[in-house]
């Protein structure tokens, strides 16, 4: 996917799951989310996460949440749900989920339930099981998975949704779709921020999924200036303003910040060890879009200087 920053896709997803779990599990596992106590507080486990599977990495990505949920049975019976988020084929995805799905149950001895949501362009690439066979020794380990791209033929029953997670996916359809037309971007992105007051959400929910699709929906610095005093009269026309001017700075800030975060976790990964003055030319971009072109880069490029080819011409 060559039209988000890739490497943190998940990162904004993990702010909407951690705020919207419920609505997450009813969106998307509808049958899972009838058998969960939500009248029980939901515990996620970040930390825990990372230290049962941060050296589990294959290929160059992690585990995304670990939630612990009570179910309905009227005792003690939690147990952990494990979310990815993946934004792109991987040839070993399924061994990821066996490994991450048995080293948490490790540790914990309680039932883990492991769900994808697959993000990825290609509407083939369906993994939802890992099997190995030897000796009439065997292991079939099997997962529910989501694809986005699934959505595309009911994006008129999305629009009338107020579950967060319509207006999550409606983002991403748009993103993949508007990739090669900036200007249609800018209008994609204006009709899904004002559906969110067509539908009523809340000022803050507004604000969570404001920034959720400004991440997402990115725009060159002539066509974000245009959206932004669109979205301006817009409000002023509904006598809400609800996204103010040092929220706006702070949206834009957070994509800026989460990008070279991600150009910076990339460098580690690629080139296996800390490129301090190379992020600190890559810091001197202000254009938003191309640190994503600097991320999509860093799949392919094999040499620091390869890189520094994509981006220099921006700084000199």
């Amino acid at each position: 996917m060559t039209d988000n920053p890739q490497t943190k896709f998940d990162s904004p997803w993990k702010d909407v799951l951690e705020r919207y779990f419920e609505d997450f599990m009813l969106f998307f596992f509808p049958q899972a989310h009838r058998r969960i106590d939500w009248t029980r507080k939901v515990e996620f486990l970040d930390k825990e996460l990372l230290s049962v599977v941060g050296d589990a990495e294959i290929g160059t990505r992690f585990a995304d949440k670990l939630v612990k949920v009570y179910r309905i049975s009227g005792e003690e019976n939690w147990i952990l749900i494990h979310v990815e988020i993946q934004s792109q084929e991987e040839a070993e995805f399924a061994l990821r989920m066996y490994t991450y799905n048995y080293r948490i149950y490790d540790k914990y001895q309680k039932f883990v339930v492991s769900l994808a949501i697959l993000g990825d362009a290609n509407p083939n690439w369906r993994p939802s099981q890992f099997n190995r066979q030897l000796f009439g020794c065997g292991i079939s380990f099997r997962f529910p998975v989501v694809k986005l791209l699934d959505y595309e033929q009911r994006l008129s029953e999305l629009e009338q949704n107020r579950n967060p997670f319509a207006t999550v996916v409606m983002a991403h359809l748009q993103a993949k779709a508007t990739a090669s037309n900036r200007i249609e971007r800018k209008q994609q992105k204006l009709n899904l921020v004002k559906k969110l007051y067509e539908l009523g959400f809340e000022q803050d929910s507004i604000i969570i999924l404001f920034r959720f699709i400004d991440w997402m929906l990115t725009l060159p610095a002539d066509l974000a200036k245009e959206f932004w005093q669109e979205y301006s009269d817009f409000e002023e026309s509904k006598r809400m303003k609800y996204v103010t001017s040092v929220e706006r700075i702070g949206i834009e800030k957070g994509t800026r910040k989460g990008l070279l975060q991600g150009i910076d976790t990339c460098l580690q990964l690629k080139f296996n060890t800390i490129h301090q003055e190379l992020l600190e030319e890559i810091s001197q971009i202000q254009e938003n879009e191309q640190l994503e072109k600097i991320l999509t880069a860093l799949k392919t490029v094999n040499t620091v200087e390869e890189l520094r080819e994509t981006y220099r011409s921006e700084i000199e």
